[in-house]
């Protein structure tokens, strides 16, 4: 196997790798590959490249043992450091790896794909496959967002100004910045596009007097939000529905938000998602868009793993690119933040918390989907960290006809 790497890819194993049978081959010490049955490299025969080995991994068939975040680190910064990004296996060395794979007896017909996977129908973004994709993710049940999430269910980057807050302490830090950057005050109405559980919408109409109203796809989101507006004595001032962006019909709001739903819009209806939120803002009212990124030489989108098994039909790009479409759809940008640390931070606060809590989350998601967490918190927390993803906060105003925005000169006192 070891002579496989060497040939193939012309470096040695970053990681340890030891086989069904006993064999071992790459560092003895770190985090260790073990590849538990034939089906690990059939998986990757049948599905080269980064599909194949999450199959393996979430069926149980490849594991890690040691720190999976630690292992995949390794494995990334060997890609890097031997100049292998976007570097394709050539017919010598798909011949070598099959040769192999048929002295290990490796070689048999493609394993069963895992339940867990996304099997999307139906034409790209239309509102019943966005429907699908979103309930894939969202809808895997409320009890396991309680446990991962902090006590506001604000699943979306936290913000750290100081670095020593705890993940609640984060994410209400994050609900303040973007009610001050919009401005809210007592009687603004708010529109959330994505409200996702409700942590916005609750906290603006708690500590900042608003009327919030909130659209999201998830059934249980939107059962979660009513559950709690009842809870905090908040009816007629936050009202959720279920209801697909394309179908808002409201009278435009004081100020819109739309946090991390961006990505799930797709390239060819961003258009139209960016002209909805235009048409949903009133004259010099504020716009907050939060919304993650990709570095200009990365694939678009989450890559084949988040694709199949997280965030079916993601496409993430170049904050400029989003920019330049926000000002294309008649909006003037004000301001935008990078808070790419902040990402790192709140996917490492989670991270923590699943593996505390593996037990529950076990009983809750199952091993197929607690396996496909693992391995998307510990690949997330690398993406941020190495800069392969970002995420932003861009805040627009729509002008009036005179061309006022009603926006200070000085943006940055006016949004701390």
């Amino acid at each position: 196997m070891e002579e496989i790497v060497d040939g193939t890819f012309g470096m040695p194993l970053p990681i340890g790798v030891r086989a069904w049978d006993g064999s071992h081959a790459g560092p003895a010490s770190g985090p260790q590959a073990v590849l538990r049955r034939r089906a690990a490299l059939r998986h990757f025969l049948w599905s080269p490249g980064e599909l194949g080995l999450a199959r393996a991994f979430v069926a149980g068939d490849l594991d890690v043992e040691g720190d999976l975040t630690d292992g995949l680190r390794r494995c990334w910064a060997a890609v890097r450091r031997n100049g292998l990004d976007g570097w394709r296996i050539g017919a010598r060395g798909w011949r070598d790896i099959a040769l192999a794979a048929l002295r290990l007896g490796a070689i048999g017909p493609r394993p069963p794909i895992p339940a867990a996977e996304a099997r999307m129908s139906g034409g790209l973004h239309t509102r019943r496959r966005d429907r699908a994709a979103i309930a894939h993710h969202y809808d895997v049940g409320n009890d396991f967002y309680a446990l991962l999430l902090d006590p506001s269910m604000a699943y979306s980057c936290g913000y750290f100004p100081t670095g020593a807050e705890d993940l609640a302490a984060a994410q209400e830090a994050k609900l303040e910045l973007i009610c001050r950057k919009l401005g809210l005050r007592e009687g603004t109405r708010l529109l959330d596009v994505g409200c996702g559980w409700g942590s916005l919408l609750l906290h603006a109409a708690r500590y900042h007097g608003v009327e919030a109203t909130g659209i999201t796809l998830s059934r249980s989101q939107f059962e979660h939000i009513e559950r709690r507006v009842s809870q905090l004595g908040l009816q007629g001032r936050v009202h959720v529905r279920l209801q697909d962006y394309r179908e808002l019909t409201d009278e435009p709001y004081d100020a819109v938000a739309s946090v991390e739903m961006g990505e799930h819009v797709g390239e060819s209806r961003y258009d139209e998602y960016v002209a909805t939120l235009h048409r949903m803002l009133r004259p010099r009212g504020r716009l907050l868009l939060q919304q993650m990124s990709r570095s200009g030489s990365a694939a678009e989108g989450g890559g084949a793993f988040i694709s199949s098994y997280i965030a079916p039909d993601m496409t993430m790009v170049p904050v400029g690119r989003t920019v330049d479409r926000i000002e294309a759809g008649g909006f003037e940008v004000r301001d935008v933040e990078a808070m790419r640390e902040h990402y790192a931070s709140t996917v490492d606060a989670w991270a923590r918390v699943l593996d505390e809590q593996q037990e529950r989350a076990l009983q809750l998601l199952g091993p197929e989907q607690l396996r496909v967490w693992r391995l998307y918190l510990a690949g997330g927390l690398l993406a941020f960290e190495e800069n392969r993803m970002g995420v932003d906060q861009i805040v627009a105003v729509r002008s009036d006809d005179r061309g006022a925005s009603g926006m200070p000169p000085v943006l940055r006192e006016a949004v701390r």
